[in-house]
C-alpha cells in the first residue's frame, strides 16, 4: 500500500511539474515592442559607451605621452631592432594579448615586414621550431609574468634571438628578459571592475599598430606595394592599377596623323570609347578627338577635314602603374570633367581607360 500511495504521489507531482511548464505555451505573455524597450535602455547604455571610451582614450593619451618621454628611446631601439633583422617579426602573447599579438602580426605583414604569429602555449610544445636565429621576437603581457612565456625567454637566451617586450612593468621577468622593454604606461581598465583588458588591450594594439608604421615609413613603403598584399576585397580594388584595367592593343582607337575624318569617326564608333587617339608616324602620341573637339569643329567640310585640324594636343594621359582609384579622382579634378584618359607610357599611347573600366573593378 506504502507502495502504491509513493507512486501515486510521484505520478501527481509529474503531472504538476508539466503544468508548470505547460501554462506559459497555452498562455503567451504580452511583451513590449523591442523598439519600446532599446529605446527605454538607452540613455544607461550610451552612458556606459561613454564612460568605456573615455577611459580607453585615457589610455591611448597616456601612450602618447610616454612616446614623448621615457618610451621613445626604447621604441626607436625597437624599431631599429627589427628593420635590421635578417629574418621574421615573431609577434607572441597568451590570452588577450595573445590575440592582440596575432592583430599586430598580420599588421606588420601587410605593410612589408615580414611577421607571423606564434601562439605562447604552443610555442613549448613544437611551434618553438619556427623561430629561427635570424629572427625578432616581440611578447605581449601586460603583467610581464606569463608562465607560458618562460621557455620562450630562455629559448631567445640560447639561440640569442632578439627579444622585444610589451608590458606594463619594467621590473617583470619578461621586460629583464627583453633586449628592449617597450613599458606602456599603467592605465585603468574601461571595465568597472578594472578587470577585463580593454584599456590594456587597446594600448597594446595601437604601439603594435605604431611600430608597424613607423617602419612602413622607414622602409619607404608605396601603395603599389601595399597592393601586392591586398589583391582581395574592397581593398584590393581600391589597390588595383591602370594597367589591371586598361585596354590595349586592337582595342584603342587609334588613327595616324593625316587620317581623313571620316576614316577617324568609323574608329571612334567601332571601338566605342567615344574617342580616337592621333599618333604620328613613331607611334608617338599627338592629341585625341572626342565628341567635343566634333562639336567644336563642325562645319560642312569635316568629313574631308583632316584629324590634324580638329584633335585636341598634348592630351591628358596617366600612367599604367597608377592607381585607378587615383585615375578616377584626377577624371573629378579636371575641368572640364572627362570620362577617357589614354594610358601613354615614354610618349606613347600603351592603353585606353573609361570611367566605366574603374567602376566594373569596383573602386568607386
Amino acid at each position: 500500500m506504502l507502495k502504491r500511495a509513493q507512486r501515486a504521489k510521484a505520478r501527481n507531482s509529474d503531472r504538476e511539474l508539466f503544468r508548470v511548464y505547460e501554462l506559459p505555451m497555452a498562455t503567451p505573455r504580452k511583451t513590449e515592442p523591442l523598439t519600446t524597450v532599446a529605446t527605454a535602455s538607452t540613455p544607461e547604455a550610451i552612458a556606459s559607451a561613454l564612460r568605456t571610451l573615455d577611459a580607453e582614450a585615457g589610455g591611448i593619451a597616456a601612450l602618447a605621452d610616454a612616446l614623448q618621454s621615457d618610451l621613445a628611446t626604447s621604441f626607436a631601439a625597437a624599431v631599429e631592432r627589427i628593420r635590421t633583422a635578417k629574418g621574421r617579426v615573431i609577434v607572441t602573447g597568451l590570452g588577450k594579448s595573445g590575440h592582440v599579438a596575432r592583430k599586430v602580426a598580420a599588421t606588420l605583414a601587410s605593410t612589408g615586414t615580414p611577421a607571423f604569429f606564434v601562439h605562447a602555449g604552443e610555442a613549448s610544445h613544437g611551434d618553438l621550431g619556427m623561430i629561427t636565429a635570424d629572427d625578432v621576437i616581440i611578447a605581449l603581457s601586460w603583467s610581464g609574468e606569463t608562465v607560458e612565456l618562460k621557455n620562450l625567454i630562455n629559448y631567445c637566451k640560447r639561440f640569442r634571438i632578439g627579444l622585444i617586450a610589451v608590458t606594463s612593468d619594467a621590473a617583470s621577468t619578461l621586460a629583464q628578459a627583453a633586449d628592449v622593454a617597450l613599458t606602456l604606461p599603467k592605465a585603468r581598465e574601461a571595465c568597472p571592475h578594472n578587470l577585463a583588458p580593454t584599456t590594456s588591450t587597446l594600448m597594446q594594439a595601437a604601439l603594435g599598430d605604431a611600430l608597424a608604421v613607423a617602419l612602413l615609413e622607414g622602409r619607404g613603403f608605396t601603395a603599389v606595394e601595399f597592393a601586392d598584399f591586398h589583391p582581395g576585397g574592397k581593398l584590393g580594388a581600391m589597390l588595383i592599377s591602370v594597367r589591371d584595367i586598361m585596354h590595349t592593343g586592337a582595342e584603342i582607337p587609334l588613327k595616324p596623323l593625316g587620317t581623313a575624318m571620316s576614316d577617324a569617326l568609323v574608329e571612334m564608333s567601332t571601338k566605342g570609347f567615344g574617342c580616337v587617339v592621333i599618333v604620328d608616324s613613331q607611334g608617338m602620341l599627338q592629341g585625341i578627338i572626342t565628341d567635343g573637339d566634333l562639336r567644336r569643329h563642325m562645319r560642312a567640310d569635316l568629313m574631308t577635314a583632316a584629324v590634324d585640324e580638329v584633335m585636341t594636343r598634348t592630351p591628358r594621359t596617366v600612367a599604367p602603374g597608377a592607381l585607378a582609384s587615383g585615375m578616377l579622382d584626377l577624371m573629378n579634378l579636371f575641368k572640364p570633367k572627362v570620362t577617357v584618359l589614354i594610358v601613354a607610357e615614354a610618349g606613347r599611347p600603351v592603353g585606353i581607360v573609361s570611367v566605366h573600366d574603374v567602376l566594373r573593378a569596383g573602386v568607386a
